[in-house]
């Protein structure tokens, strides 16, 4: 288990630093300029800070991998995935291929391109493999992922990123496709617009050399953890390309081969009066 403090800071406190900046839309300075984090210890700053969430109505959806493609591992200056919880609170369902989201609802949001996979079969042994992860896939489906980093000014180290839940902001999907599992997903190509101009290429390949081998390393570290991937679950295997920041106004469509287009417009109004 890891430890339960944090160079002299309890997990509990920083679960709650983190959350109180979730909630306020406040960042706050990076965790690494102010404390040793190993990697064990950020993933149980996000442990702590999912169970603070759930009890208060959150629901954990799935699995999102992030940092997969070198692109945003350069972007970011980190050098290995880390992976987060999805919450049910920042899905977004999309109607028609469209969907609305309030821009305020994020500190400092990006949106990246990326294909989402959904859990069959248990993966509950260790050395999970591509091939395991393709034989569990019930479906796939493009999605639009909401990156958004509680860190001031996307200052990120690993740690950071991983205690923030490894910067989830949200996300949505485009419709499951059950086709999807026998296509070759290395070379299935991404096109992302950003107010009609097309801004982002990416291939399956961008994560980690296939999208499934993204969801293998998933599975295995969870298993690390004693936590395994279940059927129903969702995971994001990670961005395709760069991630880019969003405005109140502005509109993104993902476009990917064999798909329908998935448009998500940031908006200025909340959505309800709920803190999601």
């Amino acid at each position: 288990m890891p430890e339960q403090s944090v160079g002299g800071m309890d997990i509990e406190a920083v679960a709650r630093r983190l959350d109180a900046a979730w909630e306020q839309r406040q960042p706050i300075a990076p965790l690494s300029e102010s404390m040793v984090l190993t990697a064990d210890q950020a993933y149980a700053v996000q442990t702590r800070w999912t169970e603070l969430r759930q009890a208060r109505g959150e629901r954990v959806v799935g699995r999102k991998i992030g940092l997969t493609s070198r692109a945003i591992q350069q972007q970011l200056g980190v050098n290995e995935p880390d992976y987060g919880s999805l919450w049910e609170s920042r899905y977004f369902p999309a109607v028609d291929g469209r969907v609305d989201v309030p821009a305020d609802l994020f500190v400092q949001a990006r949106v990246e391109g990326e294909l989402a996979f959904l859990i069959g079969r248990s993966l509950r042994e260790p050395g999970v493999t591509l091939q395991d992860v393709l034989a569990a896939t019930e479906a796939v489906a493009a999605a639009i992922e909401i990156v958004d980093s509680r860190i001031a000014d996307w200052r990120i180290k690993l740690v950071d990123t991983v205690a923030d839940n490894a910067s989830y902001g949200g996300f949505t999907l485009g419709p499951w496709s059950r086709a999807m599992r026998n296509v070759d997903l290395r070379t299935v190509g991404m096109l992302l617009h950003h107010n009609g101009e097309p801004v982002v290429q990416g291939i399956g390949a961008a994560a980690l050399g296939h999208p499934a081998r993204a969801v293998a390393w998933l599975a295995n570290k969870l298993i690390s953890f004693g936590v395994s991937l279940e059927p129903g679950d969702i995971v994001l295997s990670g961005s395709l390309g760069p991630a880019i920041p969003i405005r109140a106004g502005d509109v993104f469509t993902l476009e990917m081969h064999g798909q329908p287009p998935l448009s998500m417009r940031f908006v200025e109004e909340k959505m309800g009066n709920a803190t999601p």
